[in-house]
């Protein structure tokens, strides 16, 4: 292997498996990392700020089902990345961070810009460890890509002091296992399909579990030969296309939706790939009395309000497709949820040819629903657009609309979409976010246009932290502290080198939406929304009743 260096055993070990990109900022204490990788065959994307590079991993492990990879030094960089590492952690998606650090001799004193990054980072982290001596590289990294990439995936670290980072190394890269088929046991399964086919009214609750799996087939054709109609949490969204006659649409919105009307009547709950993160089940089973068949890669967590009858853990799509040989649901007649479609569907076709301004999100949304594909990509940041892009944007297929969820991270769409167009150059892809949102990352824009990346960020522009005025006015009456100026931003756009646009009036929105996803840089559209419908959806959701199923 010739002489290397920690550093440069553990770029190898990088390359073993997989790493494609590494994003990150240089500093002094990762310098040996960064001289190795200018021999390497993996890309550094070097960001505007840690926590922009640490969502990009965040996103690039959601696509690909890989570990996305972001450095940065010691101290204050490593503590820029936490707010991504612990946004990956907690959503479920892959992501292996590494940090530089003082040196051994260092660490038993006060130091300049020392923290003990293991302690700091395990929090926010399936497992993390520091390389104390340059032999253990090679284990450190397989543990780290093998704990981050397994069921439930998530987050790992690695800290590299900088005179190990220094230090001869000898060692190669170890072999990457391969993951085998668990399949459910043939008692589970026959208990789940008993209760499904004795169910009245069941429903289908599909999570993040089932896009990872890649189940997304299976779970349609078992909603659809048992004609159960199917509700998807926020990160489901295209676990069944959106088009499907049984398809319900987004659930979890902590109000009142029709979907609501289809819980309340349920007498089994059918959760396939759902985490109680997603949305808490004390939302929709708060008696704890619901029915419910787990169907996932791992058993259930604990939660008094989410005890199984059933646990089938395996493989989801081999569970999905062996259950649909046992249940037999001939004879029995739609379940209530069914006959909500028409409803919802209604409620969404109600804002297609709406022409306020400023524009109503629903709208927004609509029209940009109109100019995606199927397989193009929407990143959301997170705020009150959050919630009307969790409603009204509906998917034909997994993985095309990525929310954060479980942490709900401000900032994350525009390194998310840089992040997404890496992998995905030839789709459309879409950051959309508040005007709060954006300006929490919008630095990375430059990132984007040196990196070659185009993509439109679509700014809800109301001036203010819109989401906390909506909770603030339902709770308190009236709203605080949630008022502020912005730059204007075609200019701001334009003196990064980008293109911008403002949106005047309804009828612009998608003829300018086409332009600016047709430019070969990155676009900014200012486009100025009414929340007011914020608070006229809290009083129609308060008004809801659901009809009496029969």
């Amino acid at each position: 292997m010739g002489d290397l260096n920690t550093a440069e055993l553990l770029v190898q070990c990088l390359e073993n498996e997989g790493v494609e990109y590494i994003f990150g900022l240089p500093g002094e204490e990762n310098l040996h990392i960064l001289e190795a990788l200018k021999h390497s065959s993996i890309r550094f994307i070097t960001t505007r700020h840690e926590q922009g590079a640490a969502f990009m991993a965040d996103v690039y492990g959601r696509l690909t089902g890989k570990a996305g990879v972001c450095l940065s030094t010691l101290g204050p960089g490593a503590t820029n990345l936490l707010t991504g590492v612990a946004d990956a952690n907690l959503d479920g998606a892959p992501l292996v961070a590494i940090t530089g650090q003082v040196g051994t001799d260092r660490m038993h004193i006060e130091s300049h810009q020392y923290l003990d990054l293991v302690a700091m980072f395990s929090p926010v982290t399936k497992w993390n460890r520091q390389i104390v001596r340059p032999s253990i590289t090679p284990e450190v990294v397989r543990k780290a890509f093998k704990r981050a990439q397994s069921e439930k995936p998530g987050a790992t670290h690695i800290d590299l002091p900088e005179n190990i980072a220094a230090m001869p190394a000898t060692g190669q890269p170890l072999n990457r296992d391969q993951q085998e088929k668990v399949y459910a046991a043939f008692k589970t399964l026959n208990n789940a399909a008993i209760a499904i086919s004795k169910a009245k009214n069941p429903l289908i609750l599909a999570g993040n579990g089932a896009i990872r799996a890649g189940a997304s087939e299976a779970l349609t054709e078992f909603a659809t030969l048992l004609n159960i109609p199917v509700a998807n949490t926020f990160m489901g969204k295209g676990s069944i296309p959106y088009t499907h006659p049984l398809a319900l649409w987004t659930v979890g919105l902590q109000q009142r939706d029709h979907i609501t009307c289809a819980f309340e009547r349920s007498d089994l709950v059918i959760a396939v790939g759902y985490d109680l993160i997603e949305y808490s089940p004390k939302k929709w089973n708060p008696q704890g009395d619901l029915p419910i068949i787990h169907i996932g890669m791992t058993p259930a967590e604990i939660d008094s309000s989410y005890i199984p009858l059933v646990e089938v853990v395996g493989d989801i799509s081999d569970s999905l497709l062996d259950l649909l040989k046992r249940a037999d649901r001939q004879g029995k007649t739609a379940p209530y949820g069914t006959t909500l479609r028409a409803d919802i569907r209604a409620e969404y076709e109600h804002y297609a040819q709406d022409e306020g301004f400023p524009v109503k999100p629903q709208k927004l949304i609509y029209d940009l629903r109109q100019v995606m594909g199927a397989e193009d990509i929407v990143i959301s940041d997170v705020g009150a657009h959050k919630m009307w892009m969790a409603r009204h944007y509906h998917c034909d297929a997994p993985n095309t609309c990525l929310i954060s969820n479980g942490f709900a991270a401000m900032g994350i769409a525009i390194p998310g979409a840089l992040a997404a167009k890496l992998v995905y150059p030839q789709r459309k892809v879409v950051a959309v976010t508040g005007d709060g949102g954006f300006m929490m990352n919008c630095q990375e824009l430059e990132t984007a246009l040196r990196v070659g990346t185009p993509f439109v960020t679509l700014i809800f522009n109301d001036n203010g932290y819109g989401l906390i005025e909506w909770k603030q006015i339902n709770q308190f009456g009236e709203a605080a502290f949630v008022k502020f100026g912005n730059p204007d931003f075609v200019k701001f756009a334009e003196s990064m080198g980008l293109k911008g646009y403002r949106v005047s009036n309804a009828a612009d929105l998608i003829p300018i939406l086409q332009e600016a996803l047709a430019q070969p840089i990155p676009t900014v559209i200012d486009c100025p929304v009414d929340y007011r419908e914020n608070m006229r959806f809290s009083q129609k959701a308060g008004d809801l009743t659901c009809d009496i199923w029969e």
